[in-house]
């Protein structure tokens, strides 16, 4: 499989290539030359093969010629060795928790995957490898998580301060060793476009050997397509396909679904589920993209004005924004929304989602009621824990800490602050590497 830059100034590229470079040398995203399309029979009969065997399936006809099968094999299996549950909330909803990985969010399958793939990788090189990512939550831990102790590969995360989670902090600043964070006192936004710059700027990739581990890495962006198809093994009504609602900030995750409905899944429709950060909603309604600085909310992990991954989707719809209102709807959801309908389900369905899974419900419940013969599902993309400090409140009682992060959330905090500018990280990176 070849990759080419979504910008069209670069030379073409295998998987190996682009998981390494990350982002194209003329700033583009990469593409697969070809979409795979799956036998009709696999989807049909989807019961009767391992969750292991399907997402070997999936991805490789997109590593094929980087990594062999037997280590692909193995690599898939570390990444989906944790349960992928679709749990039911009623009649019409149910919720595909994402959030049974090492660190509670579904970033940790895409981290993972592409962790394994970099080690895999860095075998064959001498020089140290510096993954350099941006975060407005999840990411961070998921990555620090997935790359904790490889060898060869260290770590450098940016992430907005004071607008993640204390979970997620936690997560992303304690684990030392190979990972290192970095507290930048401006927007998610300011972040992605310091790391952005990074990679362009040749004096310092002569430097250092960056890449990266956001989702436009198509490394971590791909094997999310994994649990889109688990889920739909799991879907009790094979003759009528769920409507798919997705938390989306960065647009990588329904991206990826959107990829597998393009593969041969069946999904009814995907909602693309956004809190005040509404660009992608707005050019659906009135075809007019703008994006905009980003808005602090309560789901903060989707706190994107411009939406990296949204350009990987208009390509996969050839840019004809008629073909992809077929397939997609967006709806905004404010924080005052998130709250009412985050207690609501807990109230009525005894199902506690968090601030990012009520909006996926929310939206879904809008889209149902516009259409009543159809049932869905939304992404459960983190466990409530992580956003306590939202959700406790609402519901009036404590959230239970899973054993897996209590040992965590008593670790101290390792960041170092610096400025929402770009001089500031380029002097951070040539100080430590």
């Amino acid at each position: 499989m070849k990759y080419y830059s979504l910008n069209k100034q670069s030379p073409d590229v295998d998987f190996k290539e682009a998981t390494i470079k990350g982002q194209a040398p003329d700033k583009g995203l990469y593409f697969p030359h070809t979409i795979p399309v799956h036998e009709k029979a696999f989807f049909d009969n989807i019961e009767q093969y391992s969750n292991e065997e399907i997402a070997f399936r999936l991805i490789q006809p997109y590593v094929a010629g980087t990594i062999s099968d037997a280590a692909l094999q193995g690599i898939v299996k570390e990444t989906i060795n944790f349960p992928i549950p679709l749990v039911q909330v009623n009649d019409r909803v149910s919720s595909l928790e994402l959030f049974h990985g090492p660190t509670l969010a579904f970033k940790d399958v895409g981290a993972r995957f592409m962790s394994r793939c970099l080690g895999h990788f860095a075998h064959e090189r001498s020089e140290k490898v510096v993954v350099l990512v941006a975060t407005s939550g999840d990411t961070g831990g998921a990555v620090a998580h997935g790359f904790y102790d490889v060898p060869g590969v260290e770590v450098v995360i940016l992430y907005p301060s004071g607008k993640v989670s204390s979970v997620q902090e936690k997560q992303l600043t304690t684990l030392g060793k190979n990972i290192h964070a970095l507290e930048v006192t401006g927007t998610f936004d300011d972040c992605q476009q310091m790391v952005k710059q990074a990679f362009v700027d040749e004096a310092l990739t002569k430097k250092i050997f960056l890449t990266s581990a956001n989702s436009i890495n198509v490394a971590r962006w791909l094997p999310q397509q994994f649990y889109y198809v688990l889920a739909w093994k799991q879907w009790a009504d094979k003759k009528n396909p769920p409507v798919i609602s997705v938390p989306s900030g960065n647009f990588g995750n329904i991206c990826a679904g959107l990829l597998a409905y393009c593969s041969g899944l069946p999904v009814q429709h995907f909602i693309a589920a956004c809190n005040a950060n509404a660009v992608v909603p707005a050019y659906l309604a009135n075809g007019d993209y703008q994006p905009k600085k980003a808005i602090a909310t309560i789901s903060n992990a989707m706190d994107v004005g411009n939406p990296s991954n949204f350009v990987r989707i208009l390509e996969l719809f050839h840019h004809k924004l008629g073909d992809l209102r077929k397939v997609l709807t967006g709806y905004s959801i404010s924080d005052d929304e998130t709250r009412a309908v985050l207690k609501e389900v807990y109230q009525q369905y005894k199902y506690l989602a968090d601030p990012h899974g009520a909006v996926g419900y929310l939206a879904l419940q809008r889209y149902l009621q516009q259409h009543a013969d159809d049932k869905g599902m939304f992404l459960e993309t983190a466990h409530p824990v992580k956003f306590y400090d939202v959700v406790e409140p609402v519901i009036g009682e404590a959230v239970p800490v899973p054993a897996a992060i209590q040992d965590q959330l008593t670790l101290t905090k390792q960041s170092t602050l610096i400025a929402p500018d770009y001089e500031a990280l380029k002097e951070a990176l040539l100080k430590k590497y």
